[in-house]
């Protein structure tokens, strides 16, 4: 029977499939591929909001009833696919949904990996170059649109996933919702994993389990076909300090062209660099 439901919203290729199977070695914990529960509640909301049937009835009665059927209805979405006393949620939605998601689970804990994000801009620009054998729809040379590194990057920082989910990021901090997360940074959990898991079970105030970072099983399934080239949800199996090779990949020019223009997000994860 699961008992607490904790949550992982955190930035494209930041090591949020990692940390899941990470946690997932603690045989206390379920834990989640990308998963599509948020979006369950979500389009109920909707259909809550619309529907003729819930107006033509008392408010706070309609809203008492939704707020528990999105309660029980999570819990027994999960009470149906694991018997385990803790579930972690893996869905980029959850941050910037904290306030809808603290109506029906009060005071949720939510886990943001992030990452350098000119190292997240070089992995998808890696994984461009190295699938030249399809038509990704990104470069449409008659329009000069996606030509250049420079113009990919600009692409994916205005498109899904990418810069959706720094702008959701951002909105977050905006509303003070970062107060009530815990932010991991994908090099720290390389370079110090059991310091920086300790830190994620005094957040969840859960007693800290002794993980074993060489011998990483991967638990959690997707059919990365699905999310295309760039859904690479595979993890190594072995924590190694982590290298960047960001330079090398986008240049000098545009890795500083990234840490100009996201200097809010580098002020606050990165003042090291």
């Amino acid at each position: 029977m699961v008992e607490q439901i904790f949550f992982q919203s955190s930035l494209p290729r930041a090591g949020s499939t990692l940390l899941q199977n990470i946690i997932g070695q603690n045989p206390n914990f379920y834990v989640t591929p990308t998963s599509g529960v948020l979006e369950l509640v979500y389009a109920a909301r909707l259909n809550y909001t619309n529907s003729p049937e819930f107006k033509a009835q008392d408010f706070e009665l309609m809203k008492n009833g939704f707020i528990n059927f999105c309660h029980h209805g999570m819990f027994g979405f999960f009470n149906g696919v694991t018997d385990k006393k803790y579930v972690l949620d893996k869905s980029r939605g959850w941050g910037i949904h904290y306030n809808f998601l603290n109506t029906f689970y009060p005071n949720p804990k939510i886990i943001c990996m992030v990452r350098d994000l000119k190292d997240i801009y070089c992995s998808l620009e890696k994984k461009f170059r190295e699938n030249q054998h399809m038509d990704l729809g990104l470069v449409d040379h008659a329009k000069m649109q996606g030509t250049t590194t420079e113009k990919r990057i600009d692409i994916w920082a205005n498109s899904q996933p990418v810069g959706l989910a720094i702008e959701r990021l951002y909105q977050i901090f905006r509303e003070n919702i970062n107060d009530k997360m815990l932010f991991v940074r994908y090099e720290d959990l390389l370079s110090n994993p059991r310091g920086e898991m300790e830190r994620i079970y005094n957040y969840l105030e859960l007693p800290t389990f002794y993980h074993s970072f060489d011998r990483i099983e991967q638990i959690t399934k997707e059919d990365d076909s699905v999310y295309g080239i760039y859904g690479d949800h595979t993890i190594k199996t072995k924590l190694e300090p982590p290298k960047s090779n960001a330079k090398e990949i986008l240049g000098d020019g545009v890795c500083n062209w990234i840490q100009e223009r996201y200097k809010w997000y580098y002020d606050i994860f990165y003042r090291n660099l």
